[in-house]
C-alpha cells in the first residue's frame, strides 16, 4: 500500500496535490511519501519479530539524508558500499553500531574510515580484501568484526543485471571454497570473525530462491561451528521485490515465516538490507508533457524527464506504470514517453497504451523511489532534478533542483587555456 491516490481525479501525495507540488516548484522533480516510507519499515521490520535482527536499510537504492534520516528515526540501520555511503548514513544520524559495509571494491582509505566510525561489521567479498582489511586495522591498532559474503550459487529468478549469487558474478566468494577463506582470517590477528553473509540478486518475487540459499548456508554455519568460529550474525541481504506491473512478490510476513522456520532454533542475530522494498513504491517522478508527435509507424509523447533522471528503463527495460497528475476523459493511445536526450533509448515507457496526453500535462512515473534519483546523471548536461517529500499537508524540498552553476562545480579551465 503507498499514499498516492486520487480524490476527485487529481492525483495526492498523501493529503497534497500532486499538481500543486508542480506549480510551487516546477518540474521534474522525485516525490516521496513519508507516510508510505515510514509504513513499509515498519511492516518489513515488525515481519521478523521473535528473531533477533537488524534492518539495515540499502543505501544504494535511495540515500537523500531526509529519507535516511526518517529510517533511523524508526530505528533502522544502513547496508553501505562506500565511503560517501557511510559519510550520509552518519550524517543522517544511523548510529556506527547499526551500519554493514558491503561490495567488491573496498578502498584501504574507506577501510580506514569505517574502522575509525566504528562500523559493526564488513562483509569480505575475496582474500586479497581481507588481507588488506587486516592490515588496515593493524595500522590503526583495532580489529574488524568480519562476515564472507558467500555466493550460493542459485537462481534467483529475475534481470540477469542484478543477480549477484550465481558463481559467474563478481559478488562474493563460493560457497565450497569460503572455508579456506575462514580459515585465512582465523589466522589473521586483526580480523574478528563474526558472522556469513549472503545477497542472491534483487526484485526477487518468489521466495523459494532465498529457501535454497538459506539452506546452504545453514550447512556452511555448521562446518564454521565444528572449526570452532563463534558466528553470531547472519546477514542474508535484501532483494524482495515489489509490484511495478503485474508482479505478485510475497509479503514480507511471508518472506520472514519462511526464514524464521530455516533458522529454527539456532541463536544467531538475522541482518536484513531491504532497499527496494521500503522506498520503491514510496516514490514518483513527475514530469510535465512538452511536445507530441507522430511519425509513420509511432506516436511520441516528449516530457522534460529523461533517462538521466530515471535510467531504469533504457538500462534494465523495466516497467513503471504510467499515471495522469489529473485525470480526463481522453481517449486512450499507444504511445511511447520519451524524453529530451539525444539517445534512442531515452524513453520512460515504451509502445504502452495511456492517455492521449497533450502539452502542459503533468505525468507521474509510477515506482520510481528505488534506484531513480540515486542513479540518475547529468548527462547532456542537464541539472538533476529535485527531490520533495510530503508529510500530511506539508511538503518540503528535501534536495534542492540542480542549477547550472552546480554542473560546473569544481571544473576549472587551465591558465595555459587563456
Amino acid at each position: 500500500m503507498h499514499h498516492f491516490v486520487y480524490k476527485d481525479n487529481d492525483l495526492f501525495c498523501e493529503d497534497l496535490s500532486v499538481a500543486y507540488i508542480a506549480e510551487q516548484i516546477g518540474t521534474p522533480f522525485y516525490l516521496y511519501s513519508y507516510s508510505t516510507i515510514k509504513r513499509h519499515f515498519q511492516v518489513f521490520n515488525n515481519a521478523f519479530n521473535g528473531l533477533e535482527h537488524l534492518t539495515c536499510f540499502s543505501l544504494k537504492s535511495n540515500s537523500n539524508l531526509a529519507i535516511l534520516r526518517l529510517l533511523a528515526l524508526e530505528g533502522g540501520g544502513a547496508d553501505i558500499v562506500s565511503g560517501g555511503e557511510l559519510f550520509r548514513a552518519l550524517r543522517a544520524g544511523i548510529t556506527p553500531n547499526k551500519i554493514i559495509y558491503s561490495g567488491v571494491g573496498k578502498t584501504p582509505s574507506d577501510m580506514e574510515l569505517a574502522l575509525k566510525s566504528d562500523i559493526l561489521m564488513f562483509n569480505v567479498e575475496s582474500d586479497q580484501e581481507l588481507q588488506t582489511l587486516n592490515g588496515v586495522a593493524k595500522d590503526i591498532r583495532g580489529k574488524a568484526m568480519i562476515a564472507i559474503r558467500i555466493n550460493p550459487d542459485v537462481e534467483p529468478k529475475t534481470h540477469p543485471y542484478i543477480v549477484t549469487g550465481f558463481s559467474e558474478n563478481k559478488f562474493g566468494i563460493g560457497i565450497k571454497d569460503s572455508l579456506k577463506t575462514y580459515k585465512l582470517a582465523k589466522r589473521l590477528k586483526n580480523i574478528d570473525i563474526k558472522g556469513i553473509s549472503c545477497h542472491i540478486g534483487s526484485q526477487l518475487t518468489e521466495i523459494g530462491p532465498f529457501v535454497e540459499a538459506l539452506r546452504k548456508l545453514k550447512g556452511l554455519l555448521r562446518e564454521l561451528k565444528g572449526m570452532g568460529l563463534d558466528i553470531k550474525f547472519l546477514n542474508f541481504g535484501g532483494g524482495l521485490g515489489i509490484t511495478y506491473n503485474d508482479e505478485s512478490p510475497p509479503h514480507p510476513f511471508e518472506y520472514a515465516r519462511a526464514l524464521k522456520d530455516i533458522i529454527g532454533e539456532d541463536r544467531l542475530t538475522l541482518i536484513l538490507e531491504p532497499g527496494r522494498v521500503i522506498i520503491g513504491n514510496a516514490g514518483i517522478l513527475v514530469t510535465r508533457v512538452l511536445y507530441t508527435k507522430s511519425t509513420a509507424t509511432k506516436r511520441f509523447i516528449i516530457v522534460d524527464a529523461g533517462m538521466n533522471d530515471l535510467i531504469r528503463p533504457t538500462l534494465y527495460d523495466s516497467f513503471h506504470a504510467v499515471q495522469p497528475v489529473k485525470m480526463t476523459n481522453s481517449k486512450m493511445l499507444t504511445a511511447t514517453i520519451a524524453g529530451p536526450i539525444c539517445e534512442t533509448g531515452d524513453f520512460l515507457a515504451k509502445d504502452r497504451k495511456m492517455p492521449a496526453f497533450k502539452p502542459g500535462d503533468l505525468v507521474a512515473i509510477m515506482s520510481a523511489g528505488a534506484y531513480g534519483f540515486s542513479m540518475s546523471s547529468n548527462y547532456n548536461s542537464r541539472p538533476r532534478p529535485a527531490e520533495v517529500m510530503v508529510k500530511g499537508k506539508l511538503f518540503s524540498i528535501i534536495r534542492q533542483r540542480e542549477t547550472y552553476d552546480d554542473l560546473i562545480s569544481g571544473e576549472e579551465i587551465p591558465k595555459f587555456l587563456g
